[in-house]
């Protein structure tokens, strides 16, 4: 934690918005983005672009949210609903926090095992426990953030990596507008789709933006520099993602390669790294999931102890609770020998699927006068929102019916 907060437009270190950025660019992105390019070439760019525009909309209220009430989307939950409807409301909350963050925690864990797997050999079942009992470890002792800080550092380099092998493959001009600005969803791709916007707009960031930006500044002064700082970080993270999917595009689409491990994976990047391409991408998807598997169990920590009401003191043991129950349940499935490939899709694709619950909760709060004043949503703000709920319920809604076999 911080000890003092910055003044508004001082710098000093990056914002918030980077760590919701640093979320988002796991193994499930770096997976999903691969799998969509290699499956469906640049058709589904248009998923990316919306998405990450979805997440600047939604993050800024829930950074707003923060800055004005000074608590989190939790304790605004919890303090705009009362009996019942309170209950129901904070029900729904854990329940999805808790549900989609144990899916996404096996995704985490598979993706690091699949990187360590790639560069050392051995069983991803044996990986995926080591990096679990590892992680558990960092987070009750506390001294995870030095750790987190190097994994962030490997990240990066895999990210620049990719934005530099997709200048070297891009495809040609026509097919690349036609996928960010003509919506399809080819047959076969909606799961991928919903998977492309749960692994962009995850759910939880929502809670965290919300904590994390009051230990940076204080008050509604601050919401200038907060916005700059989740623009461009969450813009930066969305030009990787893209660049995952084009480079994927332009490598292993129409050759038939199927991409069921990290080794298929790193194929994208031989025609900038050559033989080193494997040992880098294996470096950075064990980075990309080391690091979500420590913050996706902290903020499904975070977000019950806003909707309970409990404080927010990760040594009090029911966030220990909290977390370990996420860590553990997504240490489960990771060791049972599913194949990592479709869970880490599948835990993106339910991301999506729980998105519309939680951005519908924070627009209802985000226009509770009580609690925001003058700073609740605009009529413009309030429109967009409304188009972002009924698209991603739509997609969401077709998911499900999908999995049931109903389309």
């Amino acid at each position: 934690m911080r000890e003092t907060k910055e003044q508004p437009g001082r710098a000093g270190g990056a914002g918030p918005g980077w760590l919701v950025a640093a979320a988002f660019i796991g193994p499930g992105t770096v997976t999903t983005a691969t799998v969509a390019g290699a499956s469906f070439g640049t058709a589904l760019l248009w998923a990316l672009l919306f998405s990450v525009l979805a997440t600047m909309f939604l993050q800024e209220m829930s950074a707003r949210l923060g800055l004005v009430t000074g608590a989190g989307l939790g304790e605004a939950i919890r303090g705009r609903f009362h009996g019942l409807a309170r209950a129901a409301a904070v029900f729904l909350v854990v329940g999805a926090i808790a549900a989609g963050n144990a899916a996404y925690e096996t995704g985490n864990l598979l993706g690091a095992s699949l990187g360590l797997q790639g560069a050392l050999g051995g069983s991803a079942r044996v990986w995926a426990a080591v990096v679990g009992v590892a992680a558990a470890g960092l987070l009750w002792t506390g001294s995870y953030r030095v750790v987190e800080r190097a994994m962030i550092v490997m990240v990066g380099v895999m990210s620049v990596t990719f934005l530099a092998t997709a200048l070297t493959a891009l495809p040609e001009l026509a097919d690349l507008v036609r996928g960010l600005f003509v919506p399809r969803v080819p047959d076969g791709s909606i799961m991928v789709v919903v998977g492309l916007i749960g692994t962009t707009v995850a759910p939880y960031n929502l809670f965290l933006h919300a904590s994390a930006v009051g230990e940076k500044w204080s008050g509604p002064e601050a919401l200038g520099p907060a916005r700059r700082d989740l623009v461009v970080s969450i813009g930066v993270g969305g030009l990787v993602s893209m660049a995952i999917l084009v480079t994927s595009a332009g490598t292993i689409y129409g050759t038939g390669q199927a991409v069921s491990s990290a080794a298929d994976m790193s194929t994208q990047l031989e025609p900038l790294l050559g033989s080193w391409a494997r040992v880098l991408f294996a470096v950075g998807l064990f980075a990309a999931g080391m690091t979500s598997a420590i913050t996706a169990p902290l903020a499904a920590a975070y977000a019950t102890a806003g909707a309970l009401g409990w404080p927010r003191d990760l040594r009090d043991a029911r966030l220990r609770a909290v977390w370990i129950a996420v860590l553990g349940t997504g240490l489960a499935f990771a060791v049972t020998g599913v194949r990592a490939v479709p869970a880490i899709l599948f835990a993106q694709a339910m991301n999506g699927i729980l998105l519309p619950g939680v951005a519908a909760f924070l627009l209802v709060a985000a226009n509770d006068r009580r609690q925001m004043g003058n700073y609740t949503n605009g009529r413009w703000t309030n429109a967009i929102g409304a188009v972002v709920l009924v698209i991603t319920i739509l997609l969401g809604g077709r998911a499900l019916a999908s999995v049931f076999g109903l389309i």
